[in-house]
């Protein structure tokens, strides 16, 4: 049975930070985590469609920043300009925290060098019944223009609605998943079908890095 470690969470404090920055004392922790949680599933959940890629939360004595990298910004600001502020109120209804809330939003300028994005767009092919090799192959093609190192793709479940589920993957140019110092960019979603659940591995290798 192999044992595998998370490609970013064996990176941390090498090429990875922590996706939430705080400290706490042991009584108010599993309260803040409780909070990370909400608003990351509240966020995820009401703007699914805004290609999120990550959202960072750092706690400052009585305020929580919250940083969201996204490849569409317009989607989260809305036509008025005010998608901020009605989240921003979403947010404090559902933590009743007195803390105040500044969000902050963060334009990706390359999405296709984001394995997060990338894997969303995969999982909108499928689900829309696009045979799995194809995808692949039109994944790859997108990373390899975004000038990326080294891409693996993995894909289980019921490929073209196939009796047995099985795995299939492909690896194009250098993914060292043991090389500390090399920048894994690594992320797993699901695609909805009408035949049932895929899950989609995607490792982005983007060269390599002492520090962060």
């Amino acid at each position: 049975m192999g044992q595998k470690t998370h490609p970013s969470g064996f990176r941390i404090g090498i090429t990875e930070s922590h996706k939430s920055s705080w400290f706490s004392s042991m009584k108010k922790y599993p309260q803040n985590l409780e909070e990370d949680y909400k608003i990351r599933s509240h966020i995820e959940t009401n703007l699914s469609k805004s290609s999120i890629s990550l959202i960072k939360i750092d706690r400052k004595l009585d305020q929580t920043e919250i940083n969201i990298y996204t490849a569409r910004p317009g989607i989260i600001l809305g036509k008025m300009g005010n998608g901020i502020d009605i989240l921003r109120e979403q947010i404090n209804k559902k933590l009743n925290n007195p803390n105040k809330i500044r969000i902050n939003i963060i334009e990706i300028k390359e999405p296709d060098r984001e394995s997060t994005l990338l894997g969303q767009w995969i999982a909108q092919q499928l689900e829309k019944r696009i045979a799995f090799r194809r995808v692949i192959r039109q994944g790859i093609q997108r990373a390899n223009k975004a000038n990326i190192k080294g891409i693996k793709i993995q894909i289980s479940g019921r490929l073209n609605g196939a009796e047995i589920a099985r795995k299939e993957w492909v690896r194009e140019g250098r993914v060292p998943l043991q090389t500390l110092r090399a920048n894994i960019n690594y992320t797993y979603t699901r695609a909805q079908t009408i035949y049932g659940i895929l899950g989609i591995k995607i490792w982005l290798f983007r060269g390599e890095q002492t520090q962060l």
